[in-house]
């Protein structure tokens, strides 16, 4: 890309670019980075999501047995039955 086609570009889209000339230069390093990505053979390629494809690291998902409600309710300083009591707010 040269700097006029990027300068043309910038104006469009109404974006200040304060050096193109730089820019144009990392754009066109940029494509022909590109170009070369095409030249690679990936006939019989399994398309991958990562790199590193691993699984997800999940823990089993087991009941645990901590019912700590009674200790819970005694250390409230008001309970009705199995409820925290309030006072009333209106």
């Amino acid at each position: 890309m040269n700097v006029n086609e990027l300068k043309t570009t910038a104006q469009l889209a109404m974006l200040d670019i304060p050096d193109p000339e730089k820019l144009a230069q990392a754009f066109t390093e940029m494509l022909e980075n590109f170009s070369k990505m095409m030249e690679v053979d990936v006939e019989g390629l399994e398309p991958t999501t990562h790199a590193l494809a691993q699984g997800n690291r999940l823990r089993n998902d087991t009941p645990r047995g901590t019912d700590e409600s009674d200790a819970l309710l005694a250390r409230a300083p008001a309970r009705k039955d199995r409820f925290f009591k309030i006072p009333n707010v209106l």
